[in-house]
């Protein structure tokens, strides 16, 4: 996985409009720490949102009989602060494959404006042995569909 694509998808702040894959949350009052904001671990909750959405569709989700994907890696970026009430707008894209893994670009947004960025690799490991192992084609077809609609996630 590329260090200068991380830092380009940072830079560019992307567009909500760009992200196959929008959802919706609501900003709980359980999600304000004594700060008055939203707790910083509160995002990676906003992130998961936009995530199990796509990996547990009923149609088109990315579960491989006798495999899971796990969460590898995980890097935020945050721009801007939260506070409850609200809501906030969650936008996910595949940005990478490899061999057992894939890196989706995530994006919180806030009333237009782009909250944070993340990046999150998922690895494919074996159901029995807990090993990566290597993405089916069928899956990697379904990932490819979920790229950005623009150039901001490559």
């Amino acid at each position: 996985m590329q260090e200068s694509s991380s830092r380009s998808v940072r830079a560019a702040r992307p567009r909500l409009e760009d992200f196959p894959v929008r959802v919706t949350d609501i900003i709980r009052f359980g999600d304000v720490d004594r700060q008055g904001h939203v707790n910083n671990a509160v995002f990676s909750t906003y992130f998961e949102t936009g995530r199990v959405v796509i990996i547990w569709d009923e149609d088109n989700g990315l579960q491989v009989p006798g495999a899971t994907s796990v969460l590898a890696r995980i890097e935020i970026d945050f721009l801007k602060e939260l506070h409850w009430p609200g809501a906030v707008e969650i936008g996910t894209a595949v940005a990478e494959i490899g061999r057992s893994s894939y890196v989706f670009v995530q994006v919180v947004y806030c009333e237009g404006v782009c909250a944070a960025t993340a990046r999150v690799t998922m690895v494919l490991i074996d159901g029995v042995t807990r090993r990566a192992r290597p993405l089916p084609p069928e899956l990697i077809e379904r990932l490819n569909r979920l790229r950005m609609t623009s150039r901001t996630g490559e």
